[in-house]
């Protein structure tokens, strides 16, 4: 019961968060860069069935592998893909904090 709503809490609330405090002055367009992240979910269409409660993310879906974990980590060091980086790996950090709490 309390996993979805922390699942999606984290989607949501932990860009909002970083957008406050290190976007500031820019925080609306910081954190529609990182919900935008929410995209690479599009892998889930690959998967059969499309939903399944009980499974992993990580390492399941293509744009959750570990290689593509891997982009997402070198996406933070330019400062142009910095943010497009972080809500990659937001992410998979709310993905992972999915697969810890089955």
């Amino acid at each position: 019961m309390l996993q979805p709503i922390i699942h999606y809490g984290c989607h949501f609330l932990l860009p909002l968060a970083v957008a406050l405090i290190w976007y500031k002055s820019q925080w609306k367009t910081a954190y529609l860069i990182m919900i935008a992240a929410m995209l690479i979910d599009v892998d889930h269409l690959l998967a059969t069935p499309i939903f399944s409660p009980n499974r992993c993310s990580i390492n399941f879906h293509p744009l959750h592998s570990y290689y593509a974990i891997a982009v997402y980590v070198l996406l933070l060091l330019p400062k142009k893909t910095r943010l497009i980086g972080l809500g990659l790996i937001i992410h998979i950090i709310s993905d992972a904090v999915d697969c810890a709490l089955m």
